[in-house]
C-alpha cells in the first residue's frame, strides 16, 4: 500500500472517534477539551508554499469556541513523512481572538511538487496529523491528477457519506464550489437540525461552521489533501447579490452582515492571507497552476454581480421570469463577475499554456429554457440570468482560446453534464467548451420540473438528475478527464454505500462529452 494510501486510509479512522487533548501544565494554556475540536486544513499550493489551518475551539459551540479572549502561540510542525521523524519546517504563530483563534501558516520555500505532512500544538495538545502537498511548478510535467468536487452540504438535510467515500478514492485535491454551510433553517425531511435560529452575527456564522465541522467524515477530508474553495450564497445569504440581500435589507446593513459572514468564512477555511476579509470585501477568485497538467481558475461569481433582474414582489434573490416581460435580463451593463474580474478572466485563459483549464465557480453556466415552447423563461440566480455577462465569458474562451476548457459549477443540488455553444442556446453556433456540474452532497434536489426544463430536448446536455446526492469525481491526464458522479446510496443514514451514476469523458483537443 502506498504511504498515501496508507494515511488515508488512516485518516478514515477519524470517522469513528475523534483525537483526545492531552494536560496542559505549567505556564501553557490549559483546555478542559481538546482544542483542536475542528480538525486541521490544507489549501492553495504553489510550488514551494500552501496554506495550513486550523482554529482553536474546546468548546466549538460555545461563544469564542470556549476560548478566552486573549492571543495564543500556536507551534506548527511540517515533515516529509507521516512519522515526523524529521521535521523539516517548524514555527510560531499566533492564535488571536480577532480572528476566531484561527491559525493560517504559509510556510515558505519549500520543495516542489511533493507530499509534506503538518500538525500544531498548543501547551500539550497535539492536532490531528494532516496531509498536504507542493504544486508541480509551471511547465514541468505532471501525470495526473484526482480532484473531488463537492457542494451544497445542508447539515439538516442529510449526513456527510459523501466525504466517507472520497477518503476511499484517495483523491489529490478537493474543489468545494459553494454552499459549504447554510446560514438557513431549511429542508422538507430534515434527519438533524441546526439547533438555532438563521445567521446574522459573527458568532451565529462561527457556531454553524463548528456544527459542520463536528462531521468526523468532513474533518477526515480537510486532513486527506489540499483544498481550494470558493463560496456561493449560503454562506452569507440566499441568492445575495453584491449588497442585495433576499430580503431587500438596506444595503448598509446587509453589507453590515456580509462582512461578518466574510470573516468566519475566512477564519474556517483554508484560506491565504490575501484573502483576509476588509470589512464586506474579500478577494476570493484566483487561479492556481500544477504543472503543465492543469490551470484552475476560481471565481466568485456573487460579491460583484448586479442585482437581479425582475424580482418577485416583496423579496430579492431568484425568480423565473419571462424574457419577453423582463428587458433588463438582456441588459449588457448587468454582470455576474464585475468588471475587474471579468478583466482577469480574460487576462488567465489568455495567458495560462496548461493541457486543461478548469474554470471552476458556484452555478450552472449552461443555456436552460424554463419553459416548452417559444416563450423564453429563464431562472434569475444563475448565468442564465445574466446572459450577456455570460456571453463575454464566452468570447473570452472562444478569443483566448486556453487549451481545453471546462467549466465547473454546483448550487442546483443535481448532476448535469452539458456542452456549451458559442452563443449558449443557439445552435447555429460551434460547441466550445463543456460543464460539469457536482450535485449536492446533502441538500434536496430542486425537482422534476427543474430537471425537464434543464434537459428541454437538448441534445448538448448530456445528463440531468437532481434524484442523487454525491460528488464529481475528476480524473485527469494529459489525453483526457474522466468525470464520474459518484452517487450515494443514502445520506439518511450516517453511512452508505456508492455507485457511480453515470460517467464522461473529454479528450484532449477534442469538443463535447462522450459516454464513458
Amino acid at each position: 500500500m502506498s504511504t498515501r494510501r496508507q494515511f488515508l486510509v488512516a485518516s478514515s479512522s477519524l470517522l469513528l472517534a475523534a483525537p483526545m487533548a492531552r494536560g496542559a501544565t505549567g505556564a501553557s494554556p490549559r483546555f478542559a477539551a481538546d482544542p483542536f475540536s475542528l480538525g486541521v486544513a490544507s489549501g492553495f499550493p504553489t510550488p514551494d508554499s500552501m496554506v495550513l489551518w486550523t482554529r482553536l475551539a474546546p468548546q466549538p459551540l460555545a461563544p469564542g469556541g470556549g476560548m478566552d479572549p486573549v492571543v495564543v502561540p500556536v507551534q506548527w510542525e511540517l515533515a516529509a513523512d507521516e512519522r515526523f521523524a524529521k521535521v523539516g519546517r517548524s514555527g510560531i504563530t499566533w492564535a488571536e481572538p480577532a480572528l476566531g483563534h484561527s491559525v493560517h501558516v504559509e510556510p515558505e520555500g519549500l520543495e516542489a511538487g511533493r507530499d509534506y505532512w503538518y500538525r500544531f500544538r498548543v501547551g500539550n495538545a497535539v492536532s490531528p496529523v494532516g496531509r498536504t502537498w507542493t504544486a508541480t511548478p509551471t511547465g514541468q510535467s505532471r501525470n495526473s491528477l484526482q480532484i473531488a468536487v463537492a457542494c451544497c452540504q445542508h447539515w439538516e438535510t442529510g449526513f456527510y457519506t459523501a466525504y466517507q467515500q472520497m477518503l476511499r478514492d484517495a483523491p489529490d485535491l478537493i474543489l468545494h464550489v459553494g454552499d459549504y454551510i447554510y446560514e438557513n433553517n431549511r429542508g422538507r425531511n430534515r434527519v438533524r437540525d441546526h439547533g438555532t435560529a438563521e445567521c446574522y452575527t459573527l458568532e451565529d456564522y462561527r457556531a454553524r461552521y463548528a456544527l459542520y465541522r463536528s462531521d468526523a467524515g468532513l474533518r477526515a477530508a480537510h486532513a486527506s489533501c489540499p483544498w481550494l474553495l470558493v463560496p456561493d450564497d449560503h454562506e452569507i445569504d440566499n441568492d445575495y447579490a453584491n449588497d442585495i440581500s433576499e430580503d431587500d435589507d438596506l444595503p448598509s446593513l446587509f453589507l453590515a452582515r456580509r462582512a461578518l459572514a466574510y470573516q468566519a468564512y475566512y477564519e474556517n477555511q483554508p484560506l491565504p492571507r490575501r484573502a483576509v476579509p476588509m470589512g464586506p470585501d474579500i478577494r476570493l477568485y484566483s487561479s492556481r497552476a500544477l504543472g503543465d497538467l492543469a490551470s484552475i481558475h476560481l471565481l466568485d461569481e456573487r460579491q460583484y454581480r448586479s442585482p437581479h433582474a425582475c424580482p418577485a414582489p416583496g423579496r430579492r434573490g431568484g425568480n423565473r421570469v419571462y424574457v419577453d416581460d423582463c428587458p433588463q435580463l438582456l441588459d449588457p451593463s448587468r454582470t455576474m463577475l464585475g468588471a475587474q474580474q471579468e478583466a482577469w478572466i480574460d487576462a488567465r485563459l489568455a495567458s495560462d499554456k496548461a493541457r486543461w483549464n478548469l474554470v471552476v465557480q458556484g452555478v450552472v453556466t449552461a443555456y436552460v429554457q424554463e419553459e416548452p415552447g417559444s416563450k423564453l423563461r429563464y431562472w434569475t440566480d444563475s448565468w442564465n440570468g445574466y446572459a450577456p455577462a455570460r456571453q463575454r465569458l464566452m468570447d473570452s474562451i472562444a478569443n483566448r482560446a486556453p487549451p481545453n476548457p471546462l467549466i465547473i459549477g454546483g448550487d442546483i443540488h443535481a448532476f448535469i453534464a452539458s456542452d456549451i455553444r458559442r452563443r449558449p442556446g443557439d445552435n447555429s453556433t460551434p460547441l466550445l467548451t463543456s460543464e460539469l456540474v457536482a450535485t449536492s452532497v446533502s441538500s434536496e434536489g430542486p425537482g422534476k420540473a427543474v430537471i425537464d426544463a434543464t434537459l428541454g430536448g437538448r441534445p448538448e446536455v448530456h445528463y440531468a438528475d437532481d434524484a442523487k446526492r454525491g460528488y464529481l469525481r475528476l480524473q485527469l491526464d494529459a489525453k483526457q478527464v474522466r468525470a464520474d458522479m459518484v452517487a450515494m446510496d443514502s445520506v439518511r443514514e450516517p453511512t452508505s454505500k456508492a455507485t457511480v451514476a453515470a460517467s464522461f469523458v473529454l479528450e484532449a483537443g477534442r469538443r463535447g462529452l462522450q459516454s464513458a
